[in-house]
């Protein structure tokens, strides 16, 4: 017998005490958005979420909504990277300091690669300071599949 079924229940368990925690119903629709971008790697689009979810029988509307809930409700945090397009990525619960981290877009593919744990220049909070304050940090290059 295959641990898969344990592992996706365990899953949903934990799915639904969150939603509970955050005072949000728990339906098959937040469920399924959320395991969706628990698999994701980087941010996601509604898209990307909607392809997935959709031939399991929600609409892109839902989907939509339940990722504007989700990120209301301090779950899910929302960027809009520099390309006119929202991309939705959990927010870890247990470490809030690594949802603060900065994303590497790439400028031909346009790829969006999490930089978790890479050491940036430390900066002098003054100076920051002076300029107010810094919610994201955004790098533009060329991906490696791309230079």
């Amino acid at each position: 017998m295959s641990n898969e079924p344990e592992t996706d229940a365990g899953s949903v368990v934990e799915i639904r005490k969150v939603l509970g925690k955050a005072n949000l119903r728990t339906t098959a629709a937040r469920i399924a958005v959320l395991r969706r971008l628990q698999r994701a790697s980087s941010p996601v689009t509604h898209a990307e979420v909607a392809e997935d979810l959709v031939p399991t029988g929600f609409d892109k509307a839902t989907v939509f909504r339940n990722l504007t809930d989700l990120v209301d409700a301090g779950l899910v945090t929302r960027s809009e990277l520099g390309d006119h397009v929202w991309r939705f990525e959990l927010n870890d619960l247990k470490n809030p300091e690594r949802d603060q981290h900065p994303h590497f877009v790439c400028v031909s593919c346009g790829q969006v690669t999490c930089l978790h744990g890479n050491e940036l220049p430390k900066f002098d909070k003054e100076s920051w300071a002076k300029i107010g304050k810094v919610s994201e940090i955004l790098l533009k290059g060329h991906c490696l599949k791309c230079s």
